[in-house]
């Protein structure tokens, strides 16, 4: 198998681990598609940092500065 792929890995939040196009599960136990075997890995970071953003975000539109 190669990593040459763009976007071939995925994060599955049944197994907790990198899956690739060769072994992915179902749409709904992944995230992804992601370009590398390490971004995949990193995918719950990265929803963390996104969710903390948007809800800051949301706080200000709604003017509660946090």
């Amino acid at each position: 198998m190669s990593d040459s792929g763009r976007g071939n890995h995925y994060w599955c939040t049944r197994h907790h681990r990198v899956e690739t196009v060769a072994d992915v599960c179902p749409a709904k136990y992944v995230l992804g598609p992601y370009p590398s075997a390490d971004d995949a890995a990193n995918a719950l970071q990265k929803v963390q940092e996104r969710n903390e953003a948007w809800e800051a975000e949301d706080a200000r539109w709604a003017g509660e500065d946090r």
